[in-house]
């Protein structure tokens, strides 16, 4: 089964709440604390008030997002956990590829959908793609394991398929749209010159860069996108610390 991916011209943008600001500075804050009266001054070139950003630190207080000590709001422990997965989905580990797949077999029966729709979208996560109903497969090139539960509702194995791999890939990924999506976003980061208009722009690469298959290079398409949007990623995140003032590497679109 394809992966999902946005449509060049939209390019998955959305447009941006007083929460998608915060959880952005505050993701890329070391440590991930500010208090409300820098919160004030660093949401301003946003576009967000200070009696919005107010109300938004109140709903996400309560909601669980965020820990208030007098008036320093931090993440809390799920937020934290949030970015450590963001962070290693956003950058993941690769090893040299020696024509090895992981491959996962789904055997599990009686489950619901939601269940089914919370295994689909975990296997996805992993990066895996779905060549047929509960047989799910990825050249074996990311430094990950495979988490221990999935033995509960399958098996896995390291596979070596007959058909060629470059073909395999291109009937597993639609890797000409993730690309075509790519080049769309770095032209919009590109052309984006307002402070809102680039965090809007960058969140949407950071959903992108989330499906990103990171295939071998061997199984890519001439030119591909990929490390090019990681690293006006990473670029984006440092210049933009620097211009707030923030310690670390700089805010996360959330």
């Amino acid at each position: 089964m394809h992966m999902n991916t946005s449509e060049p011209d939209g390019a998955g943008l959305r447009p941006l709440s007083a929460r998608s600001v915060v959880l952005s500075l505050l993701l890329g804050a070391h440590p991930p604390e500010l208090p409300v009266k820098d919160l004030v001054r660093l949401v301003e070139p946003f576009g967000v008030g200070g009696s919005t950003l107010r109300a938004a630190l109140s709903r996400m207080a309560a909601a669980g997002d965020l820990v208030r000590t007098d008036a320093v709001y931090g993440l809390s422990d799920r937020l934290l956990a949030r970015r450590r997965r963001q962070d290693d989905a956003v950058h993941p580990g690769t090893r040299a590829w020696t024509g090895d797949w992981e491959m996962a077999v789904i055997t599990a029966t009686g489950r619901g959908p939601a269940e089914r729709a919370e295994l689909r979208t975990r296997l996805t996560v992993l990066r895996l793609a779905e060549l047929r109903e509960g047989v799910w497969l990825r050249p074996a090139n990311l430094v990950r394991p495979l988490p221990d539960d999935l033995c509960s509702v399958g098996r896995t194995y390291t596979a070596r398929p007959d058909e060629p791999a470059h073909e395999l890939a291109g009937r597993l990924w639609p890797l000409e749209a993730w690309a075509a999506t790519a080049r769309s976003l770095r032209a919009r980061v590109v052309r984006a010159d307002r402070p809102a208009d680039r965090l809007t722009a960058f969140a949407a690469v950071v959903r992108h860069l989330l499906t990103d298959p990171v295939l071998p290079p061997a199984l890519l398409p001439a030119d591909w996108p990929g490390a090019a949007l990681r690293e006006a990623y990473a670029d984006y995140r440092r210049d933009l610390a620097v211009s707030l003032g923030l310690a670390g590497t700089g805010p996360c679109p959330p």
